[in-house]
């Protein structure tokens, strides 16, 4: 019993997170209550001594470790340019979920932002009538879109979106700017790409933040006109992820007349609107053996910004990204000279280029891609609820049939949640965050559900999704899914390095300070870092063995109502992350970056995490809808479940010495009888399939957002028209099968009895056209495109493209 009861005591101390005083006290009454003897109180003296009075702690403890931990060679080795990636961006709430304790009245402020007025106006104005100018087939078959959709981009303002109107732009929000590429890209994915990039990461992002005053005013006014149309190079053959790989050059030189000047060597590829573009933005390593910039010879990665036309530059090269056209493209300059004042921010940057680039990915990653994905997702939720009940199998609506309702389920709970985290994060980023490893989160997942739910979207619409043409709605969508997947960071590196990789240094609350205070040689710093780090172990340790014994009814948040059970949940998942990341962290040391795949699945724990506290920020923000629940309910045991996964495979796969066995033992069979989540249950799946199989306020709210012309003789007015026609049909057809039921009527396939029907006043002379109607609709819809033999070898409407070329053109060639 006293032993239950020391323990106890702990355990409620470490719960809570009391001062190491606490513990102290909590020791000595236990002793003075035992009866402990004069001996072992002097024993024990010494320890407490050293642990509560700071100074000897740092003469007997810290220092002694500082000295063991530098020689031994335990210190991370970070190279400057990982450095400058961990030190990029802010960290914002997903801080919280790896704190092991997350703040949910924090949660519940952060803003969940509508767009302003003159956000809104743009996207039911230019927006709108951008989308209705863009055929997406006809886009397609020519590989470009058509020169009015180019000029109204540059016309309307849509390459400005980011840049404030003091430079002629239309300085939005990340939420407005997320909205309008959301918009554009359920149109058509090049028009969202074109829009994309030039208010992403580029010219105008780098000289709002880093550019100098001159730059500024000479050059954000033509970007946000489109007199200028901009594009940024940083992948190479050989330098990927790898930053440091990278072989572009620029060294220093002073001409014969005394200026000082830069020569340009580079091979790019992979770069969006590069053959278009009349502005590089350009990322090399800078050289300057004689030191004239004064920042000695090697000042590191740079960016500058270099017209296009400058001798020396290829332009007019293209690559082909799964038949998806929007330029990308290779590029490469020799010898290009350029001025000092081409550096973004001028000769006073030299050397900073890679902290610009991770500084603004660590906000943009959060921004487009999601914003283009969630799109994806909802233009599959829209096509595929309409689509499952006008087509029929076997007398019925394919909708009807559970094998159908649960990929749909599926991607309806993927478009709530992708919904919820775009906002979310928006949200975040207005506020001024750049949250470097939220935002690699959104990229990763996002693209991620996009591919996986237009990949259910194929399977439900079967022959109608793989037959090419101008009816076809989810071809393109498909074929662009990889290229979100590989863009701005390959999604294998981004969960692995990235999201657990970077954000077990930057978002836990003592790591990055003990590495740095150890860099530093600060003692004092590290005793702080450290033994807060030992507090911190210890709290979640008490609150993991807590809320697993409790199934998390011992979390205390601050909600009640039927949500309170999911904020428990995640603040059990969140206690057992954080000690789980701090034992592989201490046992595995500097190979932990080595076992990407104990890291992905860290990496995808958190990133459900985020996404579960998005899910319940939305339900929370629009006033938990009734009408919302079933989505709720299915996106965020979605998130549950896919924990409980990564959990179970973390604890089978965990080989640290000494402790492994226990881990895969008796550690992972208590994870797999006391879950966290178990997945979505069977009936919330048929209920979500049904909600969106009906057209009214629930579907709409869900695919809100996209553009979706009425007209029929596009494919989705088409489809929609059909599906209304069939919900209308099937009411009426409910009324035939009840007198079936009833025996009124004999027992045969509905469209035999229609007159029979009519003839008995079952259903009236309208109600027989409202069949009549449907059924042409229905087989209208249904109907694929084919091609004669001639048009079919056409790969384009202007002949096709030349075959493929290895070899560059010459630079002789016309530039653009």
């Amino acid at each position: 019993m006293s032993a239950i009861l020391f323990f106890a005591g702990l355990l409620t101390i470490g719960f809570f997170g009391l001062k190491r005083q606490v513990y102290a006290a909590w020791f000595a009454g236990f002793l003075f209550w035992w009866g402990a003897p004069l001996w072992l109180w002097l024993i024990l003296a010494v320890p407490a001594a050293i642990l509560l009075v700071h100074p000897l702690r740092v003469r007997v403890v810290t220092t002694p470790l500082v000295r063991f931990l530098k020689k031994a060679g335990l210190l991370p080795v970070i190279s400057r340019t990982e450095r400058e990636a961990l030190d990029a961006g802010t960290v914002w709430y997903e801080g919280e979920l790896f704190s092991g304790r997350p703040d949910f009245a924090r949660l519940l402020r952060e803003p969940y932002p509508e767009l302003n007025d003159a956000e809104q106006a743009f996207l039911d104005g230019p927006v709108e009538r951008l989308c209705a100018m863009t055929d997406d087939w006809e886009v397609f078959q020519r590989r470009d879109l058509p020169p009015e959709v180019w000029q109204a981009l540059k016309d309307e303002g849509f390459f400005g979106m980011i840049i404030p109107p003091k430079y002629g732009g239309l300085g939005f929000s990340a939420t407005g700017v997320s909205a309008v590429i959301k918009k554009l890209s359920s149109r058509s994915i090049p028009l969202g790409i074109t829009a994309m990039l030039p208010n992403s990461l580029g010219p105008a992002e780098l000289l709002l933040h880093y550019g100098t005053e001159e730059q500024k005013d000479r050059l954000l006014p033509r970007l946000a006109s489109g007199q200028e149309v901009p594009c940024f190079a940083l992948t190479e053959p050989h330098a990927g992820s790898d930053a440091g790989s990278m072989r572009a050059t620029g060294d220093v030189f002073q001409n014969e007349a005394g200026e000082t000047k830069i020569r340009l060597n580079w091979e790019k590829r992979y770069i969006t609107l590069a053959a278009r573009s009349t502005l590089l933005g350009l990322a090399f390593k800078l050289r300057d053996p004689d030191n004239l910039l004064g920042h000695g010879p090697e000042p590191g990665i740079s960016a500058a910004l270099v017209p296009s036309n400058l001798p020396g530059i290829v332009l007019g090269r293209q690559h082909d990204p799964l038949n998806v056209p929007f330029f990308n493209c290779p590029f490469e300059g020799k010898d290009v000279i350029v001025d000092v004042d081409t550096l973004v921010g001028g000769a006073a940057r030299a050397g900073q280029g890679w902290r610009m680039l991770m500084e603004q990915l660590a906000a943009g990653r959060g921004i487009m891609l999601p914003a283009q994905a969630t799109a994806g997702t909802a233009w599959a939720a829209r096509v595929t609820s309409a689509y499952s009940v006008v087509r029929k199998q076997f007398g019925m609506s394919i909708g009807r049939f559970e094998g159908i309702a649960e990929p749909m389920a599926r991607i309806g709970a993927r478009t709530y949640a992708l919904e919820a985290a775009r906002r979310f994060t928006c949200g975040g980023l207005d506020q001024g965050a750049k949250p470097a490893v939220a935002s690699a989160i959104a990229k990763y997942n996002f693209t991620e559900a996009m591919r996986d739910s237009v990949n259910d979207a194929m399977d439900i619409c079967g022959g109608a999704g793989i037959s090419r043409g101008p009816r076809n709605m989810l071809a393109h969508a498909y074929f662009s899914a990889p290229i979100s997947i590989t863009v701005e960071g390959a999604n294998i590196l981004t969960r692995t390095l990235m999201v657990f990789g970077q954000g077990a240094i930057r978002c836990h609350p003592f790591a990055e300070n003990e590495i740095t205070a150890l860099e530093n040689g600060d003692v004092k710093e590290f005793d702080f870092a450290f033994f807060g780090h030992l507090g911190h172990v210890v709290r979640n340790l008490c609150r993991s063995v807590v809320l697993s014994w409790s199934r998390g009814y011992g979390a205390s948040v601050p909600i009640e109502g039927k949500t309170r059970r999911d904020y428990q949940k995640l603040s059990w998942a969140s206690s057992r992350f954080a000690i789980l990341a701090d034992m592989a962290m201490g046992m595995y040391g500097g190979d932990l970056k080595r076992k990407e795949a104990l890291t992905g699945r860290f990496a995808d724990i958190f990133s459900q995490m985020y996404f579960g506290a998005a899910i319940i920020r939305r339900y929370e923000a629009e006033g938990r809808r009734r009408e919302d629940w079933d989505f709720y309910r299915a996106a965020l045991d979605t998130a549950f479940g896919e924990i409980q996964s990564s959990f179970e495979g973390l604890y089978k796969n965990f080989d640290a010495p000494f402790v492994g066995g226990l881990f895969r033992g008796p550690l992972a069979w208590w994870a797999r009888i006391n879950p966290i989540g178990t997945g979505v249950e069977d009936e919330t799946v048929m209920r979500v399939a049904r909600k969106m199989q009906e057209d009214g306020a629930d579907r709409n709210r869900l695919t809100a957002g996209l553009y979706l012309p009425k007209d029929p003789e596009q494919a989705i007015g088409r489809l929609e028209r059909a599906f209304r026609a069939s919900l209308e049909a099937d009411d009426v057809a409910k009324r035939i099968k009840q007198a079936i039921r009833e025996k009124k009527l004999p027992r045969k396939p509905i469209g035999s009895l229609i007159e029979e029907a009519r003839s008995a006043g079952i259903i009236t002379d309208m109600e027989v056209e409202t069949l009549a109607r449907a059924e042409a609709l229905r087989n209208d819809a249904i109907q694929v495109d084919a091609f004669s033999l001639e048009d079919y070898k056409k790969t384009a409407v202007d002949g096709g493209w030349p075959e493929p070329s290895q070899a560059p053109p010459a630079a002789s060639e016309p530039v653009g």
